[in-house]
Formats: structure tokens, C-alpha cells, sequence
């Protein structure tokens, strides 16, 4: 990539943004719009523009919103995990911009005035020349320079750790707060209890747990819900739904046209073949004939197929948070507890896979995520080594006329790999969830977690080490063939080259990432022509517009990806150090809008993710470290060993941070949980907000949609249609 080209990708990614700032500012201005750009708030019941100024046609006014909020607001509003992610991206951000202070106007003078005879081209043809200048590539071996450099590495390293212990602290205080709260929350009564034995008196599995369990807590024991096998009850249950969604939206349309013909389907594939009917009389029919059916399956579950799994709920939160940290039993495949997740988190189906079992399965997806790493970076090196305009034009000669031309060699040059990267990593992040839960992970929030930890390693690999790998092995294979001890040479040489490539993957991800985010463009379009062509009820219009979560399982890898990149080429390419801290910082407010007004989250884990923000953090920390201590090598730098202490002092850092504040983490603290509630708790509606819905009859799911009311997951639809009525009338 030439100069021209780096300008170019940056000033078109800007004008993109700043077009798609103002078209947010005046298409979420629009009744009928604020159901795509405000659907947080019109869930609790709120007024869009409550406390702002929105209803003018300023695109900045969401910038002064979301400076204006608070971390209660975030919290009230999407809970404490939106919060933590927030302390992610403010520590990032701090971590770049301490760093900018320093670097900047120490490193880059240094390396701009460095007198030699010839710059030497370390950036092959993936950079331009004049970023060497900028960079370590332009200093001297063996240079007095270096010096500044070695210091670089510890300020670098050392912003960081302060920075880390002090988020670390906070979100401890924040997790703190939340589980102390007064308000009754059904997890805190609860645990999971897993591995449970054949009893050896003929017992059945609920009297074999209530036996067991009362006689360790006889004064504070409830009752137990036995996990059972719910395949066939559950295939019922969201038949019966389905008829009854049809049935309520086909009278709807017959209530709204009275004297229209009565709607008709075919009972075939699709509605395309079959048996033509009476839309009403048929599912009448079958809601009637489901019924029956799906008590009967119920009664059969609850006997008979009872599994090796139960939640186990105390009349005293202590009482619970006291037995998910004790040893049950002297094996450790029997009787395995744990603290119960938010009952809408369960993955039912791995509660009863045996302790064996989990184990297999997590050495198993560990091969695979293993070979997905290999596999992946024969293709990402490719991408990156053939998706450079020089490499085109070799491999496929006859678009070398296209090529030549200069705006389409700008352009492409500018976006092509990026954009080749950025979808070819679109495509992972499902299958790396779905063998997260196949481990056997109990809940929605941990296999989240799993998959995120998967995803990130996957990146730093494939992306990071992949692009560095691929790029330079591909330009240079003749030269490493003829001097195969070469290769650690070229390899470093490359890496202020490489820098332009992450320079400019960076500015794409903020500029036109945050862009699109932020407008909700598509989402908007999806919106409207759902609710033109396919939407028949308000229930069809409340599910076209209600949005999904924030993603944490790709979100946060994806932003630690860039952590990773921003922090290993910060001392040698001090230049990205900026885009770093624009990404973190545009980041904040991009995000601080959707959470606040779009986003709506599907759990609450307290903060349980930071701790494994904070491992990968030092990862990507002592991998910089690693990285300059091989740089140094190169250079020839005599002292190099002054570095050494630097990846030792970031194992350290971690290993006395996961000794101080991880524990808090796994398990709720008594001295947290032992303050008082400003109510006794209902321990029936806690027992029955665990019941999955295919085993509760109408009246428990009253109550069940009665109290994840109250506690705010998912907000009374019915209570926003009322006001998406008045809002969204002009749609």
C-alpha cells in the first residue's frame, strides 16, 4: 500500500462515518423510527427522548448524552455486564492515551532525526516507505537510541498494570453492589447440583435429593427441581405455541376485515401444498388436540424421565452461597455443586451429562478448536498475501489493465484485504458458541465467555501472527529459500511494514464499523419491509423490531483483537498508538448509545466476564513483550536483557490479581449476600421461575412472566406495544 492509498482509506472512512452520523441524527428523529433506535427504553416503559434533546435534528446531541450518563444509568438501564464492558473499553482507552503521552513525543522525534546512509525497505510491498521513518526500522543497530525504546516498553507495560488492578477493583465494587442488593433475586436462593448417584435405597431421584440435602440444611433446605428429559414435551409445547400464535394473528387480520373471506392455508410444506382449510377452525382444532397431549407429556416427564441433575433452592441466600463453595461428597464425580446462573441462562440439556463426560467433551473441542486454528491460517495467510495489488497481478495476470488504473489501484488497495479479512472472520463466531456448549457448560453466559476466549486466541493467531506470517513468507519465499536462517530476519523486518496493514484494518473497524452501528441502517431497512409486507398484528410488529443483545461472545474479542495489535506495535510503530485510542474511545460512545437506548441484554452474570478480559489483556500484554524482546535481538542490541524481567513481572501481575480478586468472581462472597432483603421472599414464585416453560401449566407462566417482570428481563411486551402504538402510528 502506497501513501496515497493510506490517505485515501482514511479520508473515505471518515466522510463515511460523518454521513452516517448525521443520517442517524435525522432518520432516529422520526416517530416511526424509534423503535429501531430507542427499543431499550420503550421496554421499561420509558419515553424515547426522556431527559434529552433528541427531538432536534442535531446529529451530535447523542454525543452529549451519552457523556452525560452515569454509570448507574448503564446499569439501570442494561444492567451490570453492559457496566463492566464499558470499564473494558475505559481502560483501553486509558491504556492508549497514557501510553500517546509518552511514546509519541519521545519515539517518534527520535526516530524521524536518526542520520543513516539509506532507509532501509522493511515494509516489502505491503507498506510505504515513508512509515519507516516513523518506526524502529529507521533507528541503527546497535543505536544509543534504542535506549528510549527500552524505556518505552516499560512505561507501556507498567500503564498497564496500574491500569488493569484499578478496573479489576472497581468491577469487584461494582459486582459487590449488585449482589448485595435488597431485591429478591431467585439465583441467590439456588444451586445446580450435578453428578448425582443411583441411590442405593431404591429412592427416586427427588427423594434421593430432598433426603440428601435436608439432612445437611434441616433448617433452610426448601425443595428440589429434579432436571428431566424434555425432547418430546418440549416438540409439543412449541407446537401448541405456534398454533396459538397463528390462531391469535389470523383473527387478529379477520377482527380488522370482517366482512373479507376467512383466511385459509395449506396444511403442506410452507403453506405452499396440502389439504386446503379454515385457517380458524384448523388451529382451534389443533390447540384443542395439543393440549391434552402436552399435559399428558408433562405428567409422563416429571415420573419418568428424571435425570442425574436438580436445583436445590434454600429459604436463605447465605445458606445458598455457602453450599455452592462446599465439597459435597469425597469424589469429586459425585454430587457437584455449583451456584445457580439466572434461570433464563440454563442450558438444560448438559445439567445431566456425568463429570466424565464434561471432561471427554472438553478435550475434544480443544482438538478442534486446534485444528480450526491450523486449518484457518492457511486461508488467512492467503488472504492476506494474495489480496495485495502486486500479488493480483501475478497470480491473475489478465486484470493487471484494471489494476493500473489509479483510482481503482487506490481503492482497492486501500480496502481490499481488510474487507477480504473482515468477512472471512464473520464466519466463525457461531461455530465457536456451538462447541462451546457441546463441552457441557451449564449456562448461557459461560459458554458466551468460552466462546469469546476461543475467538480471541482464534484472532491473535490467525490474524495478528497469521498476517505477519503469511505476508511476509509470501514476498520473501526466494530470498528464505536461499538462506533459509533468514527467515527470524524478515519475519522482524516486517513488522513496521505490517503496521500499515493493522493502521488501516484499525481506521475501517472504527470509521465504518462504528458508522454502521451506529446508524442502524440495516436493522432499519429489515425493519420496514418486514412490517410492510409481512407484518399482520402487533405481535408481528413487536417481534420485527425487538433488537438481540450486544454479542459479547464476538464483541469483546473482536476489541481485543485490536488491544492485541495496538499494544505489540506500540513501540515499534508508535504512530498506531492514536488510531488505538480513537478506536476505544469512539468505542465508548458509539456503545454507551446502544446500550443505553437499543440493546437489550438476554442475562445478567454480574461481571463474571472481566476476569477473562483481564488473562487476555496480560496476554496480549506479555505477547508485546515477547515480540520486543525479539525485536531488540534483531537490532542487535547489547542490552537487550533488560527486558527480560517484563514478561516475568506480567505473569506475576496475573498470578497475584487471580489470587486477590478471582475467587469474588466464582462465587458470592457470605459477607456480600448477607445483607438484608427489603422483603421476605416468595420462595414458591422462586421455585417456579426455575420450571422450564414446557413443563409450567398457564397459571405458573403467569407467574413466571409476572416476575421476570419485576426483576426486568424482559420488560412487559404489552406495556411497550401501548406505547409503540402512539410513537410508531406514522411507521
Amino acid at each position: 500500500m502506497d501513501l496515497s492509498s493510506f490517505i485515501t482509506s482514511l479520508t473515505t472512512s471518515f466522510i463515511i462515518f460523518v454521513i452516517l452520523m448525521i443520517l442517524f441524527g435525522w432518520l432516529c428523529t422520526k416517530p416511526g423510527n424509534t423503535v429501531v433506535y430507542y427499543p431499550n427504553r420503550i421496554l421499561k416503559g420509558m419515553d424515547p427522548w426522556e431527559g434529552s434533546r433528541s427531538k432536534t435534528r442535531n446529529p451530535f446531541s447523542w454525543i452529549r448524552e451519552a457523556f452525560s450518563s452515569s454509570e448507574n444509568d448503564v446499569i439501570a438501564l442494561s444492567g451490570v455486564d453492559s457496566a463492566v464492558y464499558f470499564v473494558f473499553l475505559g481502560t483501553a482507552f486509558g491504556i492508549f492515551v497514557l501510553s500517546g503521552i509518552v511514546l509519541l513525543p519521545l519515539c517518534l522525534p527520535l526516530a524521524t532525526t536518526e542520520k543513516i546512509a539509506r532507509v532501509v525497505d522493511s515494509t516489502g510491498k505491503n507498506a510505504f516507505n515513508d512509515l519507516d521513518k516513523l518506526s524502529m526500522a529507521h533507528l541503527k543497530e546497535h543505536g544509543s537510541r534504542l535506549w528510549a525504546f527500552v524505556l518505552a516498553c516499560y512505561w507501556v507495560s507498567f500503564v498497564t498494570y496500574f491500569l488493569l488492578w484499578k478496573a479489576y477493583k472497581h468491577v469487584s465494587d461494582l459486582r459487590a453492589a449488585a449482589l448485595m442488593s435488597p431485591e429478591v433475586k431467585a439465583e441467590q436462593f439456588a444451586i445446580l447440583v450435578r453428578d448425582i448417584p443411583t441411590s442405593s435405597e431404591g429412592l427416586s431421584r427427588k427423594d434421593q435429593v430432598d433426603a440428601y440435602f435436608k439432612s445437611i440444611y434441616p433448617d433452610t433446605f426448601y425443595k428440589s427441581l429434579i432436571v428431566t428429559e424434555n425432547k418430546k414435551v418440549n416438540k409439543i409445547h412449541e407446537e401448541l405455541e405456534f398454533c396459538k400464535k397463528k390462531l391469535t394473528r389470523t383473527e387478529t387480520i379477520k377482527e380488522m376485515n370482517p366482512e373479507a373471506p376467512t383466511p385459509t392455508h395449506r396444511t403442506g410444506f410452507l403453506g405452499l401444498i396440502g389439504k386446503k382449510v379454515d385457517s380458524i377452525e384448523y388451529y382451534n382444532e389443533k390447540i384443542t388436540e395439543l393440549t391434552p397431549k402436552l399435559e399428558a407429556a408433562q405428567k409422563e416427564t416429571v415420573k419418568e424421565k428424571q435425570q442425574a441433575a436438580a436445583v436445590v433452592f434454600f429459604t436463605n441466600r447465605v445458606t445458598a452461597a455457602a453450599a455452592a463453595q462446599s465439597v459435597h461428597a469425597r469424589m469429586v464425580d459425585t454430587w457437584t455443586v455449583l451456584n445457580a446462573p439466572e434461570p433464563r441462562q440454563i442450558i438444560w440439556t448438559n445439567l445431566p451429562k456425568s463429570f466424565y463426560a464434561r471432561e471427554i467433551r472438553q478435550y475434544v473441542v480443544y482438538f478442534i478448536v486446534f485444528l480450526t486454528i491450523c486449518f484457518y491460517m492457511i486461508p488467512i495467510g492467503l488472504i492476506s498475501a494474495f489480496t495485495t495489488l502486486s500479488n493480483l497481478k501475478k497470480l491473475l495476470p489478465f486484470l493487471k489493465p484494471i489494476l493500473d488504473q489509479d483510482m481503482i489501484r487506490t481503492v482497492l488497495g486501500a480496502y481490499l484485504p481488510q474487507l477480504a479479512l473482515i468477512i472471512f472472520l464473520a464466519l466463525l463466531p457461531k461455530f465457536l458458541l456451538f462447541l462451546s456448549k457441546a463441552e457441557g457448560i451449564p449456562t448461557v453466559s459461560h459458554a458466551e465467555r468460552a466462546a469469546s476466549g476461543k475467538y480471541f486466541y482464534f484472532s491473535v493467531l490467525n490474524v495478528f501472527i497469521g498476517v505477519t506470517i503469511g505476508g511476509t513468507l509470501f514476498d520473501s519465499f526466494k530470498d528464505i529459500q536461499e538462506k533459509p536462517d533468514s527467515i527470524v530476519d524478515k519475519l522482524a523486518t516486517s513488522l513496521p511494514g505490517n503496521a500499515t496493514f493493522f493502521l488501516t484494518f484499525v481506521a475501517l473497524k472504527f470509521f465504518v464499523g462504528y458508522g454502521l452501528e451506529l446508524s442502524r441502517i440495516i436493522p432499519l431497512i429489515v425493519f420496514h419491509l418486514k412490517r410492510k409486507y409481512l407484518c399482520k398484528t402487533e405481535s408481528d410488529i413487536k417481534e420485527a423490531w425487538i433488537p438481540g443483545n450486544l454479542g459479547y461472545a464476538t464483541k469483546i474479542p473482536n476489541d481485543m483483537l485490536i488491544l492485541t495489535i495496538v499494544i505489540c506495535y506500540s513501540v515499534i510503530a508508535p504512530l498506531i498508538i492514536p488510531f488505538g485510542a480513537i478506536y476505544f474511545g469512539l468505542g465508548w460512545l458509539v456503545f454507551r448509545n446502544q446500550v443505553l437506548n437499543v440493546y437489550v441484554p438476554s442475562y445478567e452474570s454480574y461481571g463474571k466476564m472481566w476476569p477473562h478480559i483481564h488473562v487476555r489483556i496480560v496476554s496480549s500484554l506479555l505477547l508485546f513483550q515477547l515480540t520486543m524482546v525479539g525485536y531488540f535481538g534483531v537490532k542487535q542490541f547489547y542490552f537487550t536483557p533488560v527486558i527480560f524481567p517484563l514478561p516475568i513481572m506480567s505473569i506475576i501481575f496475573a498470578f497475584v490479581c487471580s489470587k486477590k480478586f478471582y475467587r469474588f468472581f466464582e462465587s458470592s462472597a457470605l459477607e456480600v449476600v448477607s445483607h438484608e432483603l427489603k422483603e421476605t421472599p416468595n420462595m414458591e414464585r422462586v421455585f417456579r421461575s426455575f420450571i422450564p416453560p414446557c413443563l409450567n401449566s398457564e397459571e405458573e407462566n403467569e407467574e413466571e412472566q409476572l416476575l421476570n417482570a419485576e426483576r426486568g428481563n424482559v420488560k412487559q411486551y404489552d406495556d411497550a406495544l401501548s406505547q409503540v402504538s402512539k410513537i410508531g402510528a406514522n411507521v
